[in-house]
């Protein structure tokens, strides 16, 4: 099945963004122009735009038009929203990810991990270690627990591209929500050792769980990324009543 008609105008007008297309001092093209050349309705590219606004890379200026956000289109570091779920391969879209798998074994949980599973200590998990590149250089180490019978038919094939989109396209599973804890810490061994890290450069961790659209809990991880390499951005969007 193909993607919703705005989702597609929403990638290509990100696309454009991220190529410099759009002057950043001048407002975009305006609605009514952009749904005739995409040949969609104006509420189509309505949503569209408003995918982008939520995204953080545009916002409204009434009476004068939509303009590019510019803070978070510095070209190394990857902008990840606080209210997404998506994976490292759509956070970066655009670049090349690679993986590389450092750990990779099934084994049963420790009470910590299964709790926040929802699941008991009997049940098997997948202990998954990755190393993130992107554009061949290191940006994040991933710690991944998943139940195995759960997630199923997981290999190191699997590990090497996009594991949410294995879910999703290969499981027929919807991943719908996570919860973050998003914390400072000190450069741990396999820091320094994976991510070029200095003795005290500071590392961004990321705790979640990350659940699939019936509220089961899938993901149970722990993502260690380079300070100098993502912005984690927030956006508030203050609703008409």
């Amino acid at each position: 099945m193909g993607q919703v008609k705005y989702i597609q105008i929403a990638d290509e007008i990100r696309d454009r963004i991220t190529r410099g297309d759009y002057s950043p001092d001048q407002a975009i093209p305006d609605e009514m122009s952009l749904a005739k050349e995409f040949g969609c309705s104006r509420m189509t590219m309505k949503k569209a735009l408003e995918v982008l606004v939520f995204e953080g890379l545009l916002y409204r200026k009434r009476g004068h038009g939509t303009f590019i956000l510019q803070s978070p289109l510095q070209q190394d570091q990857v902008n990840v929203l606080s209210g997404e779920t998506i994976g490292l391969t759509a956070s970066a879209k655009g670049r090349q990810v690679t993986s590389q798998v450092i750990a990779f074994h099934v084994a049963f949980p420790d009470p910590e991990v299964a709790k926040h599973l929802s699941i008991d200590q009997e049940t098997p998990v997948y202990h998954i270690q990755r190393l993130r590149f992107i554009d061949g250089e290191p940006y994040v180490m991933e710690r991944t627990y998943m139940p195995s019978p759960l997630i199923t038919g997981l290999n190191e094939k699997v590990l090497q591209g996009s594991v949410y989109q294995y879910i999703q396209e290969n499981l027929g599973l919807t991943i719908s929500s996570s919860h973050k804890m998003i914390r400072a810490d000190k450069p741990h061994e396999l820091d320094r050792k994976y991510l070029d890290c200095a003795p005290n450069d500071p590392i961004l961790e990321v705790e979640q769980v990350v659940y699939l659209s019936n509220g089961t809990p899938f993901e149970y991880s722990f993502s260690r990324h380079r300070y100098d390499k993502f912005v984690f951005t927030v956006i508030n969007i203050q609703r008409s009543q």
